[in-house]
């Protein structure tokens, strides 16, 4: 197919990925919160996770706003454009990089060892998402100009590009 042939959904995966990692996020506070998971509670770490979990949390509402605020990217969806700039240098998908920012710093917060389980499955699973429906449209629609970008820029995690 040529570039311009198919156009590539606003939304992709991202509400099914939203909203079931929030569903999970929400249960597992629920669960910690009502003394469910309290063995895996570290008290001597309370602070300094708030504080990492405030920092996840701060990051991901940065990545949100960079990339749909400031560069606009259902603009880029819209002409059919591959953004490679910006944010989109340092990671493939800021906006579910974003979520799973928040994600992981609410559940960091919470100060349980086993919470620290879901960012993982958070990660494989945003993966899985992602390998079998968005990266296939891109690559539909744009080739090699895909693959290239896919092997200097991460998937889901923000990290400077490999040349």
């Amino acid at each position: 197919m040529k570039n311009n042939e198919r156009a590539l959904p606003i939304f992709g995966v991202g509400p099914v990925y939203v909203v079931s990692c929030l569903i999970l996020t929400v249960t597992a506070v629920i669960l910690k919160n009502h003394r469910i998971l309290r063995v895996g509670d570290i008290p001597s770490f309370k602070m300094p996770m708030i504080l990492v979990g405030a920092i996840f949390i701060f990051v991901g509402v940065l990545l949100w706003l960079y990339s749909v605020v400031i560069q606009k990217i259902s603009e880029e969806i819209k002409n059919g454009s591959l953004l490679t700039t910006g944010v989109y240098s340092l990671v493939r998908n800021p906006i579910y990089s974003a979520f799973s920012f928040v994600f992981t710093g609410i559940l960091i917060m919470e100060n349980n060892v086993f919470l620290l389980i879901l960012p993982i499955f958070f990660w494989i699973y945003l993966t899985v998402l992602l390998k079998l429906t968005e990266e296939k449209w891109l690559l539909e629609k744009f080739g090699e100009e895909y693959v290239s970008y896919c092997r200097c820029v991460n998937r889901i995690i923000p990290w400077f590009p490999k040349k």
